[in-house]
């Protein structure tokens, strides 16, 4: 929202006051409370009629500052509010006749006391200011009011994240608001709005506000992020770090870690597709059909209409095209299949709930105490009041039941366009509860999940989320076009909602809207097969890929095929994004955080820490992308390449830009045939370029937490050393990628393969000495 007209004005109908003199500050105990002036009130004559504005300073956890700023604070505060874990820590003040200094950890903010203002420092670097006039309260021609603050964007300095964002991957320029809409892939609008971005100056800011955040990204004031919301008061936290790494994983310290999805979701989802026609004869000609073709299968999902047209949601099979649900799901599991539905949080006038949750009051309802209603999507439709714990238990009830019929997973679609003209059933506000739904109704269904299939057996499918969303994975991207335009965009969301805190994110492979060329369904194939997960799904048109054409069927086979073998290394990268925060699909900047030439690359990712991947976006063939500096590997070919310079390739559709990075064991499993299985077992441990001086490691987890195999290896100059606690039962082995011959081999055996020398431990020592030529 923008509030001046040029560098000078202000626009027409606003009055603002703004801070412009520090007048007194108190400390109480950890907390900072700064009253700041419109003008000079020293003399006891400018006390009287004038405004304040009131800054507190306290720190919620280690390297983090809160900043509370507050104009009149005897407005009524009405719920809901962020879970937060507040840690509350302890801080240091410093004070002199020029500065008052508040302290958290590496994390300072010194505040002007002669010259009103706040400086952000991190290790003792300047990261961002807040100038004399910045904060300011706001006040409009229909007397509403806003709160609005200014943080400094210095030279070369980028923003990113704030949620899913199909826009620029680099926000700079861009009024964005927080604000849930289901707007598709190819708008401003986003489906996962989250109120957090990165800087690449070493820090992050998340404003604590549940209602719509209005930002101002270098658009309004070219050396600014403004950001304001309606209302009398606005808090936000600024978390500095040593790497953007260690920011994200304070964030989500404070708004939740991604829980770890089950390894059986992390292989390939077919789905019926949106409005096409299907029946069990229908859906088992799909799994047959991939079963033909030798394509794995994890997760077959049943999109809307397996409820009745017109019934949505009623949680019913419709009888007509599936007589026997239960006996049906049986066979469907005795295929090895895993089981998804949809459903979304609305309840449609012909729906046979609709009476009975009018009567309970289950619904959403106008002021007047009638029932909030549209035809919007559905005829009639009321929206569940998930405020109300009687509500939530009979939706849930509901779920159970599919549950304990055999429904492993829920894709929970919608919760974005939530009116505001409502009535909650605990009086929340509904502006905050606006994109605060979709937090409480994935959680729901989450909670549901877990409870019935125990944990780490619980995953959505979801569209819509909020800061704290990350915590009931995983989410998907919503409708995109089946264009290359639109892969690129998706790209782009998945990269700014991973740097927002969202580990585990997904997106229909070939685009949803229309039907693809089978050019464009096979280069799409290999991009959601390098994602953390990979589902097929359209709208009018069915996702099989025999649909496009027969080649299309042996690459998702080999992409399928080549994610399943990838699955140890995929599923410690993933215990790692629930413990610490990160994307499994990252942005480069978040590894090479000292290389300028990634700070705006949207076309490219790296798979957890170690696999650079560059989808093809052309019907050419050719990938463009950056190779940060090293000699760099490519996965499939062997190809190795020194980085630190652009490459332009030509690819064929059973490859893609798939690189190595140096120094790096990437584990290859022994099975290539589905995505849950002893992943220590048969294991081989490719090592990538090791230089000398350096040291490698893997981990290979079968379950959250637990290490079934660790190995690290050292080199100094020709010798290689292998460590790890030797598992006899594991019959895993080694493999140095594009070395062939060595001069000596203790503690292991060696054969030569087609991509290097392999060395099978003997077991008699924790150690194997490879000495090159």
């Amino acid at each position: 929202m923008k509030f001046t007209d040029g560098n000078w004005m202000i626009r027409e109908g606003l009055e603002l006051i703004t801070g412009t003199q520090f007048f007194k500050a108190y400390k109480l105990d950890n907390v900072l409370k700064v009253l700041v002036a419109p003008r000079d009130i020293s003399h006891r004559g400018m006390q009287l009629d004038t405004p304040l504005l009131t800054v507190e300073f306290y720190a919620p956890q280690e390297n983090s500052i809160c900043v509370k700023v507050y104009h009149h604070k005897g407005t009524k505060k009405r719920g809901p509010e962020f879970q937060i874990n507040d840690q509350q820590t302890q801080v240091s003040m410093e004070e002199n006749e020029h500065y008052i200094t508040f302290i958290s950890g590496k994390t300072s903010a010194k505040i002007g006391k002669q010259a009103w203002g706040i400086e952000y420092f991190y290790d003792g670097k300047k990261i961002t200011s807040s100038k004399n006039r910045a904060i300011a309260h706001i006040t409009d021609a229909d007397k509403n009011t806003y709160m609005r603050e200014e943080l400094n964007l210095g030279v070369g300095e980028y923003i990113y994240g704030l949620g899913e964002r199909f826009t620029s991957f680099v926000k700079n320029g861009q009024t964005v608001d927080i604000w849930n809409e289901d707007g598709g892939t190819s708008s401003e609008q986003a489906y996962k709005n989250i109120p957090f971005y990165l800087s690449n100056k070493g820090y992050g800011v998340f404003v604590n506000h549940l209602e719509n955040v209005s930002y101002e990204i270098g658009s309004e004031k070219v050396s600014k992020v403004q950001f304001s919301v309606k209302g009398e008061s606005l808090e936000y936290i600024l978390i500095g770090g040593d790497t953007p790494k260690e920011v994200i994983r304070d964030y989500t310290n404070l708004t939740g870690k991604p829980a770890l999805p089950p390894a059986w979701s992390f292989g390939l989802w077919l789905s019926t597709s949106f409005t096409t026609n299907y029946d069990e004869q229908t859906v088992n000609s799909f799994v047959d059909g991939m079963r033909e073709r030798e394509i794995p299968l994890s997760v077959f999902h049943y999109d809307c209409f397996w409820m009745e047209a017109l019934h949505w949601t009623d949680f019913e099979w419709d009888k007509e095209m599936f007589p026997d649900p239960e006996g049906m799901l049986a066979r469907m599991k005795d295929k090895g299949l895993k089981i998804c539905v949809w459903i979304n949080p609305y309840i449609a006038q012909e729906s046979r709930l609709f009476d009975e949750a009018v009567e309970n009051g289950y619904l959403l309802k106008k002021e007047s105490g009638d029932v909030w209603q549209w035809d919007k999507w559905q005829p009639g439709m009321g929206i569940v009041d998930f405020t109300n714990p009687a509500a939530c238990e009979w939706f849930a009830g509901h779920l159970h039941r599919l549950v304990d019929m055999g429904v492993d997973s829920f894709k929970t679609d919608f919760g974005e366009r939530i009116p505001t003209d409502v009535v909650y059933f605990d009086g929340s506000d509904p502006d905050k509860m606006h994109n605060y739904y979709t937090f409480l109704y994935n959680k729901l269904v989450f909670d549901v999940l877990k409870d019935r299939l125990g944990e780490g057996e619980a995953t959505l499918f979801a569209r819509s989320a909020t800061a704290g969303g990350q915590q009931f994975p995983v989410h998907w991207g919503g409708d995109c076009d089946a264009t290359y335009e639109s892969m690129a965009e998706s790209i782009r969301g998945g990269l700014s909602l991973g740097i927002s805190g969202f580990g585990f994110w997904s997106h229909d492979i070939g685009g949803f809207e229309s039907t693809s060329p089978a050019d464009i369904f096979k280069r799409w194939v290999a991009f959601g097969l390098l994602s953390s997960h990979s589902r097929l799904h359209g709208s009018k048109s069915y996702r099989v890929p025999w649909a496009y054409d027969e080649e299309a069927s042996d690459v998702t086979k080999y992409f399928t095929n080549l994610k399943c073998q990838l699955m140890p290394y995929i599923f410690n990268a993933a215990n790692e994004s629930a413990e610490v925060g990160l994307p499994m699909m990252r942005a480069m900047l978040l590894e090479f955080p000292d290389d300028p030439a990634v700070e705006t690359l949207d076309r490219q990712y790296m798979f957890g820490d170690s696999l650079l991947v560059a989808p093809i976006l052309n019907d050419e063939g050719k990938g463009s992308f950056y190779l940060p500096k090293g000699k760099w590997t490519h996965l499939l070919s062997n190809k190795q390449v020194d980085g630190g310079t652009w490459m332009l390739e030509e690819y064929d559709y059973y490859s893609l830009p798939i690189y190595v990075r140096p120094n790096s064991i990437i584990a290859l499993g022994g099975v290539d045939t589905q995505p849950d299985y002893d992943y220590a077992y048969g294991v081989e441990l490719h090592l990538f370029e090791l230089e000398s001086g350096k040291t490698a490691k893997a981990t290979v987890r079968n379950r959250k937490s637990e290490v079934d195999l660790e190995v690290s290896a050292s080199c100094m100059g020709n010798l290689i050393t292998v460590t790890t606690a030797m598992d006899t039962s594991k019959n895993w082995s080694f493999v140095l990628r594009g070395i062939h011959e060595c001069k000596e081999v203790t503690g292991g055996t060696v054969e030569s393969t087609d991509v290097g020398m392999k060395v099978t431990p003997d077991y008699s020592t924790e150690e194997i000495r490879i000495v090159l030529d």
